[in-house]
Parts: structure tokens; C-alpha cells; sequence
């Protein structure tokens, strides 16, 4: 700084910096003497149009680098859904890096080999190499397992020939443009040369013979390229991008596939598998997921919020985890935060991050850092009741504007959560009106006993307040039968199957009702009644694997025996 100085201010060093704003504050702005050298000028982050324009600016280099059309509509893509969706880096940088990695992954599946095809010969060798090891076993499961597999292996090597036979005739046709488009580039510079150096018949005969001519062929090959194709691509679309951007954060922003719609209409049904008499709660949670798919919900909030109200045992967590499982296909899913451990006024720093000075500043915030790295994600916090009143002030933001500023000075994206808060406030209202059958009343009156613990500016916030039914005897017979058949499960990881009477099923769903507790007490029956007769009579070798147990009820106690019949689960 010194050194430049004399040489600034006499005019003899022409100089233009470029730093950040925190560097200029650390380096610059503590030597008044250079930083008055300088004329500050603050560079801004460009728009979404601005950026828009400078995406079609650098469209051409970056179809030139990678050998491939970028559409327009890819362009806008490009701008508007990095903007909504990666949070943490700024304009046009994050959007010049969505249209160059979906063209380098168009350009490499054109080169090497379509990502289908490389997953389908992972498996392959996955599977040959277990085929392997099982040749060596000579166990009775062992050569089941071994005769399945080479049936699964003869079915993807076929899968795998067709799909190569079609990737390389696409292959043929794509690179059949590019040497065209490589001609017409080396006629257009000859014609220029030719234009400088006054050559008039090798001009005319580039002009009118050779480039029209190549020009016709690129667009016959286009058109030829138009057909559908399987595998390959040569055009960045909306799409592609769409795919990088769900690539990189975890949000499903790609286009939905008809299977997937199917899917959204149908996720009632799929819930209901799981969680039994509580459709109010199970409709809410699926409108909300389906209008943040559709892209129907608020951009500045969270996708939904919802206040889960009602006695224990009656499906509020197990809700929440089927969800967590419907979304991403497992329970681990979900950012759980247990409330219970908030009691303290000062634990509030463990969910946003302990502020600078104090211990544990570099870790970082329980909630903040899960949801910086899953920004789509399923969050529960489990018994918001037991939690000291202040941690729900930090909660406010989260709920009406999806966003959290944690202890390192960073805002946390929460607009693509669905946040889901338990509690069993007015559980006891519950179970007194629940035999009125009027859910409208019954909501009204919980709605009030909650009005008392939680502040109005918190309630207020929430997309939905839902009051779960208590259990009746029915309702307790078809989470018997979910719960056996979990049972049935882990025996089958043992081969072994499971046959539970009707007259069994009633007597556990008998013993296992409990207005007041819900569903809790019928697991405590199923595992007293059921599971640990049945591990002694295992583990005493009465039944071995490939035996079908069946379950019965005969007036005095459960009796186990073993079916002749392999009991069709």
C-alpha cells in the first residue's frame, strides 16, 4: 500500500481494483490514505433480468465450448429458479453455472455413456459379484438367493444390450450435425478470407454453392434430429436445468413425470396405510404437499405449518414420519427437534447457533445447519408444549417469512420445509367431546386452551391448527394389523411367515385398547403377547427358517403352531 501510494497520487499508476466488501473493510478502509487514492464503486448483484441478458450474452461461447444448442426458455430457467431456489451464492454467477453444468452433462452422455446405461451396468457388476460369493454357499437360502439373481442378471444384461443398439444409432445421427456445423464454420472464415483478399470466384463460389449447400444439410440433419430420442440429447431445455437445480439443492423442481402425478393424487390412500381415523390431518398435510409441487404455494413461505393437537398415541408423529417416508422414501428423512429438551430459556442458542464469543460458535445451530444442507425436508418438532415460551419468538420469522438468520450472521432458506409441531394440549377436552361427534365444537374448544399457552402472534402464524380423534375399538384392530404387519417383516428377513386368526387379531386389538393412551398400550400388547413367546419358541428351536407360523386364539391363551402350508402373508 505504501509502495503504490506516491505513484497513485502523482498519476504515474493507472490502477482498478475488484474486492469484495469485507476485504475492502479489512485491508483498504484502515488505510485512510490509499483508500482515498480510489474511487469506490459498488457493484450490485444484477436482477433476474439482468442476468437473463447476460446469459443470452454468453449463450453462443458456452454452445461453442460444449457442442451443444442452449435453448432460450433454458436461459430464463437459468435466472429465475436459481434465484428462488440457491440461496447461499449471488446472480449471474450461480445461473452461468446452471447452464454450463447442464450442457457439460447433455455433451457427456453424448461422448460417454447416458447416465441410465452407466446405473444399469453398476448394478450388473454389483449383482455378478454376489453371484460370485453365493456359487461359494451351499445353504438352502443361499441357492434360492443365487437362482433369483441370475434371473434378475439375464433381465438387465437384455435391458442393457437394447439400450446400447439405441444409443449408438442416436449417437451416429447427433454426430452427423456436428461435423456439419464444423464445415459450415470452416466455409464462413474461408469466405471471409476470400472477402479480404479480393478473391471474387472463390467468394461466389462459397456464398452461393458451398454454404447454402451445407446449410441445407444441417437442416435436413435437424430435422432428423427432431424425432424423439431415447437416450441423447443435443438442446439445454427448461428442463435440464430444472434437473441441475434439483441436482444441487434436494428440491423436486424438475418436471413431474406422469407417475409422480398419479402419485401426489393417490397420497391420502398411501398415508391412510399407516396412520388410521384421522383424515383431517392426513387432506391438510397432502394439499400442502401438492401445492408446492404444482408451484401454486406461497414463494415466501414455508410450504406449510401446521399445529398437530390431541391425546397421546393417536398418530401425530407417525403422521409426520409417513410423510417423511412418502417424500424421500425414508423415516431419517425428517429434522426431528424433541421440544422437551428447550425447557431452558438460554437452550434457544442450540437451534440458531451459540452467538460469537461463546462456546460452541463454530458448530453452528441444531435446526439452521440441518435445513442448510436439506432445504427440502419434513421438520417435526415433537411436543412444542414443553418448550420455554421464548423459543417460540424465534419461530415467528421461520413461519411467515421461511426465513432464520443464524448465529454466524447467515439466513437460513426455510420456504421449501413442511413444518409440523405435536402437542398434546387439550387432549383431556378431547376425549370428553369426542362422543358429541361434532369435530367443528371440539376444535373450537381445544382452540381456546391453546389460545391461553401460546401467544396469538404464534397461532396466528400457522397454516393449520388439527385436532386428532380419539382412537375407537375399530380403528385399534386395523393398526393391529399395521403393526403385524411390521412383524411380518422382520420374520420374513429370518424366511420365515406369519398367520395371525381373526379370533387373535381380536383379542390383541381387545388388549391393546386404551381410549386414554391410543395406540401406545396395543404395541406393549403385541410385543408382551406376541413377540416374546415367539422368540422363546424360535430361539428353543421349535421353528427354523422356511417354517410358516400360525397364530391363534384358543379361549385361555395365544397359541403358536407351525402351518403345513406356506401362509400367504
Amino acid at each position: 500500500g505504501n509502495m503504490l501510494k506516491p505513484a497513485l497520487a502523482r498519476g504515474e499508476l493507472h490502477c482498478i481494483g475488484a474486492t469484495t466488501l469485507d476485504e475492502y473493510r479489512q485491508y483498504i478502509e484502515k488505510d485512510a490514505a490509499l483508500e482515498r487514492r480510489f474511487q469506490k464503486v459498488l457493484v450490485d448483484e444484477p436482477s433476474v433480468e439482468d442476468t437473463i441478458a447476460i446469459l443470452r450474452g454468453l449463450k453462443e461461447r458456452y454452445e461453442v465450448h460444449h457442442g451443444v444448442e442452449i435453448t432460450d426458455p433454458a436461459i430464463v430457467a437459468a435466472a429465475t429458479l436459481s434465484h428462488r431456489y440457491i440461496t447461499d451464492r449471488q446472480l449471474p454467477d450461480k445461473a452461468i453455472d446452471l447452464v454450463d453444468e447442464a450442457a457439460s452433462r447433455i455433451r457427456m452422455e453424448i461422448d460417454s455413456k447416458p447416465e441410465q446405461m452407466d446405473r444399469l451396468e453398476r448394478r450388473l457388476i454389483q449383482l455378478k459379484i454376489e453371484r460370485e460369493a453365493l456359487k461359494k454357499e451351499s445353504d438352502e437360502a443361499s441357492r434360492k438367493r443365487l437362482a433369483d439373481l441370475q434371473a434378475e442378471i439375464e433381465k438387465l444384461e437384455k435391458e442393457f444390450s437394447d439400450l446400447e443398439e439405441i444409443w449408438k444409432a442416436e449417437k451416429a445421427a447427433l454426430q452427423g450435425t456436428a461435423h456439419i456445423k464444423e464445415e459450415l464454420e470452416r466455409a464462413r472464415i474461408e469466405l471471409e478470407t476470400a472477402r479480404r483478399a479480393g478473391d471474387l470466384q472463390r467468394m461466389s463460389e462459397l456464398q452461393y454453392g458451398r454454404i447454402p449447400e451445407l446449410e441445407h444439410q444441417l437442416d435436413m440433419a435437424a430435422q432428423a434430429e427432431m424425432q424423439e430420442m431415447k437416450l441423447l440429447r443435443n438442446k439445454v431445455s427448461d428442463e435440464e436445468i430444472a434437473e441441475v437445480v434439483s441436482r444441487w439443492t434436494g428440491i423436486p423442481v424438475s418436471k413431474m413425470l406422469e407417475g409422480e402425478r398419479e402419485k401426489l393424487l393417490r397420497m391420502e390412500e398411501e398415508l391412510r396405510r399407516r396412520v388410521v381415523g384421522q383424515d383431517e390431518a392426513i387432506a391438510a398435510v397432502s394439499d400442502a404437499i401438492r401445492r408446492a409441487r404444482a408451484g401454486l404455494s406461497d414463494p415466501n413461505r414455508p410450504n406449510g405449518s401446521f399445529l398437530f393437537l390431541g391425546p397421546t398415541g393417536v398418530g401425530k408423529t407417525e403422521l409426520t414420519k409417513a410423510l417423511a417416508a412418502y417424500l424421500f422414501d425414508t423415516e431419517e428423512a425428517m429434522i426431528r427437534v424433541d421440544m422437551s429438551e428447550f425447557m431452558e430459556k438460554h437452550s434457544v442458542a442450540r437451534l440458531i447457533g451459540a452467538p460469537p464469543g461463546y462456546v460452541g460458535y463454530e458448530e453452528g445451530g441444531y435446526l439452521t445447519e440441518a435445513v442448510r444442507r436439506k432445504p427440502y425436508s419434513v421438520i417435526l418438532l415433537d411436543e412444542v408444549e414443553k418448550a420455554h415460551p421464548d423459543v417460540f419468538n424465534i419461530l415467528l420469522q421461520v413461519l411467515d417469512d421461511g426465513r432464520l438468520t443464524d448465529g454466524h450472521g447467515r439466513t437460513v432458506d426455510f420456504r421449501n420445509t413442511v413444518i409440523i409441531m405435536t402437542s398434546n394440549l387439550g387432549s383431556q377436552l378431547i376425549q370428553e367431546m369426542a362422543r358429541v361427534n361434532d369435530y367443528e365444537a371440539m376444535k373450537t374448544a381445544v382452540l381456546e386452551v391453546v389460545g391461553q399457552h401460546f401467544r396469538p402472534e404464534f397461532i396466528n402464524r400457522v397454516d393449520e391448527v388439527v385436532v386428532f380423534h380419539p382412537l375407537e375399538k375399530e380403528q385399534i384392530r386395523m393398526i393391529c394389523n399395521i403393526q403385524i404387519d411390521y412383524l411380518r417383516n422382520r420374520l420374513a428377513d429370518r424366511d420365515m411367515t406369519l398367520l395371525v386368526t381373526d379370533a387373535a387379531l381380536d383379542k390383541l386389538g381387545e388388549a391393546g385398547f386404551d381410549p386414554v393412551y391410543g395406540a401406545r398400550p396395543l404395541k406393549r400388547a403385541i410385543q408382551h403377547e406376541l413377540e416374546n413367546p415367539l422368540a422363546r419358541e424360535i430361539l428353543s428351536g421349535k421353528f427354523a427358517p422356511g417354517d410358516s407360523i400360525r397364530v391363534d386364539w384358543d379361549g385361555e391363551g395365544f397359541v403358536f403352531e407351525r402351518s403345513e402350508a406356506k401362509a400367504a402373508a
